[in-house]
């Protein structure tokens, strides 16, 4: 589920975090599932679990995550502002694209590109 890598210069709590949001944002967690309580994850990660509390509240103030008072933290699903970032995004993606074929680029340049 969640990999923690000890060499990686991001704390542990933004690496339990960025795993969280991956696996709601592919659909790996769905609306409504329950996260394994703060507990279960100290003791399977064999860390603090101040640092899942840390995780979960930032998951919580980010969208992902709500938290149900004596029941535990479930899935919120994906936070509109992800949506309108991707939407931005998207726009200065086309904005480069129009701007690489004006100086030129082939498809074939932008294909190879994009499998990097």
């Amino acid at each position: 589920m969640i990999q923690l890598n000890y060499r990686d210069s991001r704390p542990i709590y933004e690496q339990i975090k960025d795993g969280f949001r991956r696996l709601i944002i592919q659909g790996v967690m769905e609306v409504d599932e329950k996260l394994p309580s703060v507990r279960e994850m100290a003791t399977t990660l064999t860390i603090n679990p101040n640092t899942i509390q840390r995780a979960y509240m930032e998951l919580e103030q980010e969208g992902y995550v709500y938290t149900v008072v004596g029941k535990g933290s479930f899935v919120a699903g994906v936070p509109k502002q992800d949506e309108k970032r991707k939407q931005e995004l998207w726009e200065s993606f086309d904005s480069a694209v129009e701007e690489l074929r004006f100086l030129g680029v082939t498809t074939e340049e932008f294909t190879e590109h994009l499998g990097k």
